[in-house]
C-alpha cells in the first residue's frame, strides 16, 4: 500500500471508530428489527445533512497530496510572498467551505503536505488548487485522489478555530 493510501486508510479507521472506553454497550434489537436496517444510536438527522452525509455517515472529498515541485524558491523576499499567499489561498477556500483539512507534512520522500478538498470530483479540486501560489510557481506539484471517508471531518475547520490562540 502507498504512503498516502496507508495515512489514508487510518484517518478514515480513526475517524470512525471511537475510542474503546467510549463505545456504549450494544443496544438490544427491538424485536422484528434486523441489525442490517436499525439506525445508529444518537443519530442527528440535521447535522448529516449540514454536512452531507450518506446513511453511513461518510461523503466524498479529494485528497490533494503536495509534493515537492520542479522549482522551488531560494529562501527570501519572493519565497516568503510565495508562502504568505499559499496560507491566504488556504484561508479563503476554508472560508468557502471547500477546504476542510490541510497541513505540512515532514518533506521525506519530497512530501510537502496535504488537501482536503469537500468536492466530489477531481476537476473541481483541480481548479481550486489552482489559484495556489505553491503550484503556481512550481514550488510543489499536486496529485489528487478520490476519497470517501467520514462527514465529521467537515467539523474540522470549525472546531480549529476554537483551538487556536494564534492565527497564520
Amino acid at each position: 500500500m502507498n504512503p498516502l493510501n496507508a495515512f489514508l486508510a487510518c484517518t478514515l479507521a480513526l475517524t470512525l471508530l471511537p475510542p474503546a472506553a467510549a463505545q456504549p454497550a450494544p443496544a438490544p434489537a427491538a424485536a422484528g428489527a434486523g441489525a442490517a436496517g436499525a439506525g445508529a444510536a444518537g443519530h442527528d438527522a440535521a447535522l448529516a445533512q449540514r454536512l452531507g452525509a450518506d446513511d453511513y455517515g461518510m461523503r466524498p472529498y479529494v485528497a490533494v497530496l503536495l509534493k515537492t515541485g520542479p522549482t522551488p524558491l531560494p529562501p527570501g523576499a519572493q519565497r516568503d510572498e510565495m508562502f504568505r499567499g499559499h496560507f491566504a489561498n488556504m484561508k479563503r477556500l476554508a472560508d468557502a467551505g471547500k477546504l476542510v483539512l490541510a497541513g505540512p507534512y515532514d518533506g521525506v520522500d519530497g512530501w510537502r503536505g496535504l488537501f482536503v478538498f469537500a468536492v466530489r470530483d477531481i476537476d473541481e479540486a483541480r481548479q481550486l488548487a489552482a489559484g495556489d501560489p505553491v503550484l503556481q510557481q512550481g514550488e510543489m506539484v499536486a496529485e489528487y485522489h478520490r476519497w470517501y471517508g467520514s462527514a465529521a471531518v467537515m467539523l474540522i475547520p470549525e472546531l480549529h478555530e476554537r483551538l487556536a490562540k494564534k492565527r497564520f
